[in-house]
């Protein structure tokens, strides 16, 4: 076989090695993902004041970080807690 055959058949089979493990990287991403869809649909849903507690902290730290005022932040946890406690 000459000096650019077996360099044709290595770049070859070093390219389909490479394609075959991306190709795995994928499909373990994908597993993963479905893994934690999985997770979060059966996970139980938290009562209606730790969802509040959870929104509280969160708007807390939108205020902290300057991407929301505080006067928004009060606005928007009302609402919320209106559909949330009120079912709506």
């Amino acid at each position: 076989m000459s000096n650019q055959a077996v360099r044709y058949v290595t770049k070859s089979a070093a390219a389909a090695a490479g394609s075959i493990g991306a190709v795995a990287a994928t499909a373990a991403t994908a597993v993963a993902a479905a893994a934690l869809a999985a997770s979060v649909v059966l996970s139980p849903v938290p009562d209606a004041a730790s969802r509040m507690d959870g929104v509280h902290s969160d708007l807390l730290r939108a205020v902290q970080l300057n991407q929301i005022t505080l006067e928004q932040a009060a606005s928007f946890e009302a609402k919320l807690a209106g559909r949330i406690f009120g079912g709506a």
